[in-house]
């Protein structure tokens, strides 16, 4: 659209089906490269991408020409279609229903950069269910607390 202009910066946190610890550090530069390359080809610029072996932080400046939900299902279907035919876990693959979505300011690209860098050590702290309801906190989010992330079904 002409003169449109925007400026959208978006951190994406979503997490492995019932948090299971899958994302393996054998193949997580090939998911993260994978998942840039979904971003990039929808006319967005990743910014920051990192995960853990249940969840993953992406930081995202937006194109307005597409949606946040859009987005996020293409991610989220194109990465786990890509893990399960390239086989890299031992049963079906699948991400969580959901996602956070967090709108950030300019002033704040290098503190959530360094936050999303900054994961594997962020975790000897903090565990994933606490950083998210923090987060959700943090950023003044209405939520049911039965609808967070389920952790794994014994």
């Amino acid at each position: 659209m002409a003169d449109t202009y925007t400026q959208l910066y978006i951190h994406f946190v979503f997490a492995v089906k019932y948090r299971e610890a899958i994302i393996s550090d054998v193949w997580e530069e090939r998911l993260q490269k994978y998942i840039t390359g979904i971003v990039q080809n929808n006319g967005h610029k990743l910014i920051a991408i990192n995960n853990m072996p249940d969840h993953v932080h992406l930081f995202v400046g937006l194109d307005a020409k597409q949606s946040i939900s859009d987005l996020m299902r293409l991610v989220k279907g194109d990465s786990s279609e890509f893990i399960n035919k390239e086989g890299l876990t031992k049963r079906k693959f699948q991400w969580q229903d959901g996602y956070g979505a967090f709108s950030n300011s300019r002033s704040q690209i290098d503190g959530v950069v360094k936050y999303i860098l900054n994961q594997k050590t962020h975790h000897t702290k903090k565990a994933f269910r606490e950083e998210y309801l923090e987060m959700l906190n943090d950023y003044a989010v209405d939520y049911n607390e039965k609808y967070i992330f389920q952790d794994l079904i014994e």
